[in-house]
C-alpha cells in the first residue's frame, strides 16, 4: 500500500501549482509526450482552468479522461467535451475514451471520489478489481445517477495504476473520512481497492 499524504484546505490556485509544478518534472525527464488523466464533475473545472494559464509546454501533453458518459461530446454530461474545451486551446492533445481504445503509462492520475467510494466509472456494484485483465471497460452503474442516467466507459484499476503518481482533490468531512477509512484497509470500496494496490505516490487535497 502505497504512503498516502493529505493536505488540507488546498485552494483551486495552490492544487494548480501544485500540478503545475508535477508536470513541469515530468515533461523535463521525457523528451516525448506525457499521459494524464482527469476526472469530470464539478470540483476539477476550475483547477483545470487555472493550470490552462500555466507557461507549460501543453503540445507534449496527452489528456484522457479516467470515466466518460455514454454521449455525444456536445452533450452537457460529456466530460471530454469539457475538457477540450477546456484545454485544446492551450494546446493539448485531448483523447476521447472509445472502446477499442489502449490506455498509455499516465505520468499523473488525477481522480475524485463519490460518496459511495467510487473512483472514475468503478461504482461498488461493477467490482472492481487490480488485477482486471481489461484496461478500459463499458459500465452501468446500479443506481444509475439521476444527474447522469448514461452507460460509462472508464479506466479499469490496472490502467489507473499504470501510473507515476495519484493525486485526488475530495471536498467535505463525509468524504474525507470515507478516504482515510479506504486509506487504511476499513473498508473494500473501489477506492480501497485502488489504494490497497498503488505502489506510487499518493496525494490528497482535502
Amino acid at each position: 500500500m502505497a504512503e498516502i499524504e493529505i493536505i488540507a484546505d488546498a485552494s483551486d490556485v495552490e492544487i494548480a501549482t501544485w500540478l503545475l509544478e508535477r508536470l513541469e518534472a515530468a515533461l523535463t525527464l521525457d523528451p516525448g509526450e506525457i499521459a494524464i488523466s482527469v476526472p469530470g464533475g464539478s470540483t476539477p473545472f476550475p483547477i483545470l482552468a487555472e493550470l490552462a494559464h500555466a507557461p507549460l509546454d501543453w503540445s507534449r501533453i496527452a489528456v484522457w479522461p479516467g470515466d466518460d458518459r455514454m454521449v455525444e461530446e456536445s452533450h452537457a454530461a460529456s466530460n471530454v467535451g469539457r475538457i477540450r474545451a477546456l484545454l485544446e486551446p492551450a494546446g493539448a492533445r485531448i483523447v476521447p475514451l472509445a472502446e477499442n481504445a489502449e490506455p498509455p503509462h499516465f505520468a499523473l492520475v488525477w481522480l475524485g471520489m463519490g460518496g459511495d467510494g467510487h473512483v472514475a466509472s468503478l461504482f461498488p456494484n461493477t467490482d472492481p478489481r487490480a488485477d482486471d485483465p481489461a484496461r478500459l471497460r463499458r459500465l452501468t452503474p446500479d443506481p444509475l445517477p439521476p444527474e447522469a442516467p448514461f452507460d460509462r466507459l472508464s479506466l479499469t484499476l490496472p490502467a489507473l495504476l499504470d501510473s507515476d503518481r495519484l493525486l485526488f482533490v475530495i471536498r467535505g468531512a463525509d468524504k474525507r473520512a470515507l478516504f482515510e477509512e479506504a486509506g487504511a484497509g476499513g473498508n473494500d470500496l473501489p477506492v480501497a481497492r485502488l489504494l490497497a494496490a498503488a505502489r506510487q505516490p499518493v496525494t490528497c487535497f482535502t
